[in-house]
């Protein structure tokens, strides 16, 4: 089976975590995408289309993305075959415990827009600093005294073996809808089931399935700070997080509802529904009219 993967350590990392987990021979096949070059594409797809490209010639049997890096829309003839068993999907702190010990006016890097909004939210006074790079070159900036902070997925960290790099975790801020989990892609029909049943979390599946679903029915893009995290309360019970922002941290709408089990399938429009008639879409538009 070839396996489609970004080139990122990151990525790599991911992909072989998911190659040593399939039977048969497996050739991962590192392909550079749009993000990667730079390109100043304004929505997700600039981490996948390439990849999702490659899936449609056929060049590729499997793509392994980051969750939350995949668009809501999928290309057509494309759907997700798996959703593997989800790392930590809260947001670290590198340089400092949490935002509350930092020094008035201190320096937080993150490349996330959600971030940035949050943290502001959270602390007007802090400088908030787009970052870029990867893993290792935002942790060498924090080294360099660039930022006095950086905020990082957790997720990333523990799969590049770099945890301990890691000040505290975030519990104030809601993480990105699919979070610490990863997502495989190939084409309708072409992969056996039976090959990836190893690769299935019903669990996961479920959790970034609902934070997918409120992400499209607010109609939400990378141009506006929205978080969605779901969890498993117990068996039949879901709880599912959203925050939606003005970029700037100015206002926010914040939602936490716990759902029964029929009601799994459907958590991400009611929970997106009641953001909208909170104001979302204002928030929403606020961020788009900003990113002109």
């Amino acid at each position: 089976m070839r396996i489609g993967t970004r080139g990122s350590a990151l990525a790599l990392a991911q992909a072989r975590w998911v190659a040593d987990r399939l039977r048969g021979d497996v050739e991962l096949v590192p392909i550079a995408t749009s993000g990667d070059r730079g390109a100043a594409i304004a929505d997700k797809s600039r981490w996948v289309s390439e990849l999702e490209r490659a899936l449609l010639a056929g060049d590729i049997d499997l793509a392994v993305h980051s969750a939350k890096d995949v668009p809501a829309e999928l290309a057509p003839g494309l759907v997700l075959v798996a959703i593997p068993e989800r790392a930590d999907a809260r947001d670290a702190i590198c340089g400092a415990e949490s935002l509350s010990a930092l020094p008035e006016a201190a320096t937080v890097g993150t490349s996330s827009l959600r971030r940035q909004a949050q943290i502001r939210a959270e602390r007007q006074d802090l400088e908030v600093i787009p970052i870029t790079g990867n893993v290792d070159t935002r942790l060498r900036k924090l080294a360099e005294g660039q930022v006095d902070a950086l905020v990082l997925a957790l997720a990333g960290l523990e799969r590049l073996g770099r945890a301990g790099e890691a000040d505290g975790v975030l519990d104030e801020l809601i993480p990105a809808a699919g979070q610490g989990a990863l997502a495989l892609e190939a084409r309708s029909g072409f992969v056996d089931a039976a090959a990836l049943e190893r690769l299935v979390d019903p669990g996961a599946t479920v959790c970034v399935g609902a934070e997918r679903e409120l992400v499209r029915a607010l109609g939400a893009s990378c141009n506006t700070a929205v978080g969605a995290h779901a969890r498993r309360v117990d068996d039949d019970r879901l709880e599912l997080r959203s925050w939606v922002g003005a970029p700037d941290g100015s206002a926010w709408l914040i939602d936490r509802v716990q759902l029964a089990d029929a009601d799994f399938a459907a958590a991400g429009t009611l929970v997106a529904e009641r953001m909208l008639r909170a104001g979302a879409a204002e928030l929403l538009a606020a961020g788009e009219a900003g990113a002109r």
